[in-house]
């Protein structure tokens, strides 16, 4: 797996948790947290927390990964 191949996902799916990419790309999620910093750093991908959404209500926040959301920015 390359950045690039990040970079397209997230273009194609516009929003993705943490989660959503690790499984993805068969890698843990600090694993790639560590990648997607090299596109947070130059401005090209937010990262969000799913908490500020539902204020944590919603029951489907258990795990971490699953609270981070990802987008890229063009």
């Amino acid at each position: 797996m390359i950045l690039s191949d990040i970079k397209e996902y997230l273009v194609k799916h516009k929003r993705v948790t943490l989660g959503d990419l690790a499984v993805h790309f068969g890698t843990e999620p600090e694993a790639m947290k560590g990648m997607l910093d090299l596109w947070i750093r130059k401005g090209r991908v937010v990262k969000s927390d799913a908490r500020a959404c539902c204020a944590g209500i919603c029951g489907k926040c258990a795990e971490a990964a699953a609270m981070e959301i990802y987008e890229w920015r063009s």
